[in-house]
């Protein structure tokens, strides 16, 4: 379950970063929205590892913390990228 929760926890990153690299708007939202799925995939093993008495309330309230910091500025990115492509890889207006 450890590995489980590091790998979703380093997927985050790992996404975000290769969407940047893609080049196109609509390949960074794809990215990101995977993250964001990384995301709530993290918080999944947290819960189970919580339930099995892995980690201590104390250890998940200070992952919870960090958690309640990402997502709504991972969504933020997300909307700053735009909506839609025009297919060219390049952002509408509007």
């Amino acid at each position: 379950m450890g590995k489980q929760i590091v790998s979703s926890a380093d997927s985050i990153g790992a996404n975000i970063a290769e969407g940047l690299g893609r080049g196109s708007s609509q390949d960074n939202r794809r990215f990101i929205k995977i993250a964001r799925g990384s995301l709530n995939e993290t918080q999944h093993w947290l819960r189970l590892a919580h339930t099995h008495n892995l980690l201590t309330t104390e250890q998940i309230n200070a992952i919870k913390t960090i958690i309640n910091e990402v997502a709504p500025k991972l969504n933020s990115y997300l909307n700053s990228i735009g909506n839609v492509s025009d297919g060219q890889g390049q952002m509408t207006n509007g």
